[in-house]
């Protein structure tokens, strides 16, 4: 296990010697008793040129000037669920009306997935990020969203859209149909899930934290400089694996040998509290100058939707408090349901008042 921010940086940043490839099923994953889906681009598990094949195709589609284009269209998607929080008794559940469709339908629009299909997407992310599905159902779940997603590209073939699938069909030909499902059922999924449950985690984060609320809530034009401290110190939590590398040569790293084909676990949350990466690293301090955490990961790896989700947080995060300056949490945070059964960490329902 790699725990420290400077060795968790050297082994993302060395695909050379820490590789992604996953020939066999990593020793977390043993205790799970199902293989992975058969996953052709699915690069975040290649190196070199044949994980940058499929993530070149897409780097375009997630730059900052695409991502600043689509916040109007984020806000009022983010209006429109906060609208249907309010007219609604409290407690009310957040991550079914707030946390969850919001990325969700943000990612389904992206891609130009039609959002009455959001059911299958989110039923294949629970199989596919679950800790207890059977083989089957992963597959059968898996088989469900790649139906759907060959529809609509069936249908994106004779009526190009401005999303991505179009671009990805008529820009990039040279992608079978099993790559483009790979693709897309990969960013559906990935892109909906992490958010959807970094959000909640941020929300519990802040009301259990008032004096850093009351930091949020009075700067919110400094939302991008929370939200990264927030990032930094909640990531850690709310991821359950698969930084997984495989060392191709005999290695020292902190005085340690790692030998050729031992398997290395970078350690997000411990690199985030690294002690030399900032001052008081355990603490929460939105006023904190952003630390360079890892929160993304790092390297020719760090997540592609890295502007993306840091668009969403920040605008669901100062809407929900601006529109709800009383929120609290509606039960004790201790019976919050957390998400303990799934790679993927956040909590399965949210229930708060005003």
């Amino acid at each position: 296990m790699i725990s420290s921010h400077e060795y968790f940086r050297a082994v993302m940043g060395d695909p050379q010697r820490f590789s992604s490839r996953k020939d066999e099923i990593e020793p977390q994953m043993r205790a799970v008793s199902r293989p992975p889906v058969d996953n052709p681009a699915a690069f975040n598990r290649a190196d070199g040129e044949q994980h940058q094949h499929y993530r070149r195709k897409l780097t375009g589609q997630f730059m900052v000037k695409r991502i600043d284009a689509l916040r109007p269209r984020i806000q009022q998607i983010v209006d429109e669920h906060l609208d249907a929080v309010a007219a609604r008794p409290a407690p009310v559940d957040l991550v079914n009306t707030f946390t969850l469709p919001v990325p969700s339908l943000v990612i389904a629009e992206l891609l130009g997935v039609p959002y009455e299909h959001r059911q299958a997407f989110q039923d294949a992310a629970s199989k596919m990020l679950g800790l207890n599905p059977t083989a089957d159902e992963v597959q059968q779940s898996f088989a469900r969203l790649a139906a759907i997603l060959e529809s609509v590209f069936d249908a994106r073939l004779g009526d190009p859209r401005d999303d991505l699938i179009s671009r990805l069909l008529h820009e990039h030909p040279d992608l079978s149909r099993a790559e483009l499902t790979s693709l897309c059922a990969g960013l559906l999924i990935a892109g909906h899930e992490t958010t959807a449950n970094f959000s909640a985690m941020a929300i519990i984060t802040l009301l259990q934290h008032p004096d850093q609320l009351a930091t949020f809530t009075a700067h919110p034009d400094r939302a991008g400089q929370a939200v990264e401290e927030l990032m930094r110190r909640l990531t850690g939590n709310s991821s359950g694996g698969g930084l997984t590398r495989r060392a191709v040569e005999d290695v020292e790293i902190g005085g340690q040998l790692i030998r050729a084909g031992d398997w290395v676990a970078p350690n997000l949350a411990a690199a985030n509290i690294d002690p030399a990466l900032c001052p008081h690293a355990e603490e929460l301090d939105l006023d904190r100058t952003p630390a360079q955490h890892v929160a993304f990961g790092y390297g020719p790896h760090a997540c592609l939707g890295q502007n993306l989700a840091r668009a969403e947080l920040e605008i669901m995060l100062v809407s929900l408090f601006s529109r709800f300056p009383h929120l609290r949490l509606a039960v004790p945070a201790e019976e919050l349901p957390f998400r303990d059964d799934m790679l993927v960490y956040g909590v399965h329902s949210l229930p708060v008042t005003w």
